[in-house]
């Protein structure tokens, strides 16, 4: 079954394309990577496909709901991790979770906030201010609450960027637990040396075009690994 299917996807400032026909299919229970460099459109079509933009022409779908026509209902069945971490400084790590839980109507919500505390060792952060806490912090917060309802498909915008190597470690092995249980993600990145380890079909784009899409092993080719691919690919 289909998790995400776009279609002609184009999204226009003034003048400039920052997608231009954008076709792309993810199946359910797939692990899809995204890369491109810094201006390609990666963000903006995590920000279409969420349904937090608007396409100029084209459409997509996810989870078989049209990000155009129902943008609210989409977000209400997907996890997000944005590309810049940003809890609101106001809340507590704790009441920033509480507060996603009550949004999403969420059972059984203390049992799940303690189990991403645990998990991100976030226990003495419970009652810091979000804009006291560090950038790795907030990184585990943002991905706590992506995942605390248990959506059946998260798109994840550079979500190892702040975490150091071990969080790195714990952060992968759960997400593949998660694709191995059904879960799909998209995820958009430039550590590829981790990205090669986790993706099953992966896409490039460049100026806002997909220029080549596949497995980990069709793009890589002849190199020697996904980064050497991707430097071609660009022309970099």
């Amino acid at each position: 079954m289909t998790a995400i299917e776009a279609s002609g996807l184009t999204k226009r400032y003034g003048s400039v394309d920052a997608l231009e026909g954008i076709h792309i299919r993810v199946e359910r229970g797939e692990f899809f990577g995204l890369f491109g460099p810094n201006g390609a459109g990666k963000t903006t079509m995590l920000r279409i496909l969420t349904g937090q933009l608007k396409p100029t022409e084209g459409g997509a779908r996810v989870l078989g709901i049209d990000v155009v026509l129902e943008p609210l209902r989409v977000k209400s069945v997907i996890g997000i991790v944005p590309e810049v971490e940003s809890p609101p400084s106001y809340l507590t790590a704790y009441e920033y979770l509480y507060f996603v839980g009550q949004v999403r109507k969420i059972g059984g919500l203390e049992d799940r906030i303690a189990r991403w505390f645990e998990f991100f060792d976030l226990d003495d952060a419970r009652s810091s201010l979000c804009k006291d806490l560090s950038k790795g912090t907030r990184q585990k917060l943002m991905l706590a609450a992506a995942f605390l309802h248990e959506p059946a498909l998260v798109f994840l915008d550079e979500p190892f960027i702040n975490l150091d190597p071990i969080y790195q470690r714990k952060l992968r092995e759960f997400l593949q637990e998660y694709v191995g249980g059904g879960g799909t993600v998209f995820m958009a990145t430039h550590l590829l040396d981790i990205a090669e380890k986790l993706c099953d079909r992966v896409a490039v784009i460049r100026d806002g075009a997909i220029i080549a899409t596949g497995t980990v092993d069709e793009i890589r080719g002849p190199e020697s690994n996904l980064e050497a691919a991707f430097l071609r690919l660009v022309g970099a």
